[in-house]
């Protein structure tokens, strides 16, 4: 059996900004996924996923706009992170694992007509459950995100943080939020995003989350992706690509997208000014973006 651990309630009362009802969701057995499920039940439907080491808080900003707009927005935690279940040992974890939860979680709402936001693993998982569930899958918005095949190099900014994830003492996910910002979070903010994770034993999710990303050829992953990407060459759906100034990341990422994907044709792609975690300094920027593709590509009745 695998070892599981829920962090406790207490640790997300009063949190700034987020006032959202908690849902969850068996996505094997004995493991809870946590997510938000707000506006009408009839309305389009924006699935949004959340990276490393954030979770569905992330999303607070950009919801309320959403909503406004008559988007049912949904915004899953994914396992290991926020309100979902957190496995204890790294081990436990793995690229087709995350797939697989998120299949469910999708297969178990029946979400259908999805209008997809992914940043950073949010992508990562995102693009392959589109291209693997196309026919769930309205749109995309990609947003400091890839989908690595491995037959690119990594840049070292990108290494030096898997090195640091691995050996840092410690490794506090609202610092690492408030480093890759280009404005200075609040301490009420950063303890936000420190909630889900009480001590070491909460982190295993989040600490191996990047050793997960695929650098090499002969990963595995790797070889999944290169599949996924064929099939976004021929993705004739709406692609729109949100991207930031200052994500040294994530940067030049959006081109081979753009040039790529057929659906990003005459999209209006952004460059907005902000770090990574583009969701925390442009929130409901983002938000009204999503809303105005959706308005350009759909009708009002689609």
């Amino acid at each position: 059996m695998k070892e599981i651990i829920t962090t406790p309630e207490s640790r997300f009362e009063n949190l700034p900004g987020y006032d959202f009802s908690p849902n969850y969701l068996e996505v094997e057995e004995g493991l809870r996924l946590h997510y938000l499920d707000e506006g009408p039940a009839d309305g389009p439907i924006a699935l949004l996923l959340h990276g490393e080491p954030s979770w569905s808080y992330l999303y607070r900003k950009m919801i309320p706009t959403l909503v406004e707009n008559n988007f049912r927005a949904i915004a899953p935690d994914l396992i290991g992170f926020g309100k979902s279940d957190k496995l204890v040992k790294k081990e436990a974890y793995s690229y087709q694992a995350h797939m697989q939860w998120m299949t469910t979680f999708v297969e178990q709402l029946d979400l259908k007509d999805i209008t997809l936001f992914c940043q950073d693993w949010g992508g990562l998982l995102g693009l392959r459950l589109a291209t693997e569930k196309p026919e769930r899958f309205a749109a995309i918005v990609a947003s400091n995100t890839s989908l690595p095949t491995g037959q690119i190099a990594m840049p070292e900014s990108f290494m030096k943080w898997r090195e640091f994830s691995q050996n840092s003492p410690d490794f506090e996910a609202g610092k690492v939020l408030n480093m890759a910002t280009v404005q200075d979070l609040s301490p009420e903010v950063i303890a936000a995003y420190n909630a889900p994770f009480p001590s070491e034993d909460y982190k295993a999710g989040s600490r191996i989350f990047p050793m997960l990303v695929p650098v090499d050829a002969d990963d595995p992953e790797s070889k999944n992706n290169q599949v996924a990407w064929k099939k976004l060459m021929q993705w004739e759906k709406p692609f729109l690509t949100l991207f930031a100034d200052s994500d040294p990341i994530m940067k030049g990422a959006e081109i081979p997208m753009q040039q790529m994907i057929p659906g990003a044709k005459g999209q209006d792609h952004q460059i907005l000014h902000a770090g990574h975690f583009i969701q925390e300094e442009k929130g409901e920027e983002l938000a009204e973006l999503i809303v105005a593709f959706y308005q350009k590509n759909f009708d009002k009745t689609h």
